[in-house]
């Protein structure tokens, strides 16, 4: 069974196409390497003894996309393919909207040409803005996103959820991710953004490999356990592992599903930042700084639907996801170039 992986060489999405080899699946990647190396592959062989096909497409780009779908018979797509940084999404809004949305509605007008009827969605916990509170449930819907990226997310499960009303044969499942950290065990692939980090823990990396001097830490005067804003992080590993129940769901299921995948707890960044000490070893310094506009105290997920539904539950914590984010970075202080 052949699966086309959409910005298969990125950091969520070269985990999951090792968790899909690993179960027997086909994959087919598709990347322009804009936050990503074509190294990716080396790595993924290493570990797996597989090299997926590969594909240097822009999702944008509709013509050289069709090729794809003419020399593969594809059985499901996952889509990771977009911009994803929340602060860059805000000073580029047009570029985010271009990419994350007009891209993908080429996609999915060539898996209806194609007859290509199972999709999983990279969505975001993002999409439920700052309307709720934790934890997040699925029946809770969309609320008010706070910057283009939640925005074109939410954008994207509405014009999925459209394509399912017109198409009766039509399977998805949106998964609403919340934080993943964390690296393969391997050391081999992990996260390294370029530029600037989104995720706390990539800032940490960057503190213990000399990057930074400190960590900045954005108000201690929540109402929290210690102060510090709790959110739910989940180990990278787990989540790719929740993508491969979710396509093996969409293949037996008709209809379009929004799942939440999360570990369902909440860490402070003060808990983060002590489970990350006991990984590498060493005190971390931090500043304590105000708190950001629009930052809430808690976040985290219902995590009920994903255990109902796929029978996904996170096995990894909060000190695998740093033991092994340090054991990535240590090997790969500069990224997989």
């Amino acid at each position: 069974m052949k699966i086309l992986v959409t910005g298969g060489t990125g950091y969520i999405g070269s985990h999951t196409v090792v968790e899909l080899i690993n179960k027997g699946y086909e994959c087919i990647i598709l990347d322009n390497l804009y936050n990503s190396s074509e190294k990716v592959l080396d790595r993924i062989k290493m570990i797996t003894d597989i090299r997926p096909k590969f594909y240097k497409v822009d999702i944008r780009d509709k013509e050289t996309l069709e090729e794809v779908f003419k020399e593969n018979k594809i059985d499901a797509v996952i889509h990771f393919a977009g911009l994803k940084a929340v602060g860059e999404s805000v000073a580029k809004p047009l570029e985010y909207y271009e990419n994350n949305i007009t891209g993908s509605i080429n996609l999915y007008e060539l898996m209806l040409k194609y007859n290509v009827k199972n999709l999983v969605f990279s969505s975001s916990a993002t999409v439920y803005g700052d309307s709720f509170k934790s934890p997040l449930k699925e029946e809770y819907g969309r609320g008010n996103t706070t910057n283009p990226y939640g925005a074109s997310k939410a954008i994207n499960e509405m014009i999925i959820e459209d394509i399912g009303v017109a198409n009766k044969d039509f399977s998805a499942i949106l998964l609403r991710y919340f934080n993943p950290v964390g690296a393969h065990e391997s050391g081999l692939i992990g996260e390294r953004p370029n530029g600037i980090p989104n995720n706390l823990v990539p800032y940490i990396s960057d503190v213990v490999v000399g990057k930074l001097d400190h960590l900045n830490v954005f108000g201690d005067d929540y109402d929290t356990r210690d102060g510090t804003g709790v959110r739910d992080y989940i180990h990278v590993v787990d989540l790719a592992k929740a993508h491969v129940l979710a396509i093996e769901y969409a293949l037996k299921h008709e209809g379009v599903n929004t799942i939440n995948v999360g570990s369902g707890n909440g860490y402070s960044v003060l808990e983060v930042i002590k489970a990350y000490e006991k990984a590498c070893g060493k005190p971390i310094p931090y500043r304590v700084t105000p708190r950001r506009p629009g930052d809430i105290a808690t976040c985290f997920a219902d995590t009920n639907k994903a255990s109902e539904l796929l029978g996904f539950n996170t096995k990894l914590n909060i000190e695998d996801m740093c033991k092994d984010a340090y054991n990535f970075i240590c090997k790969n202080p500069d990224g997989i170039e």
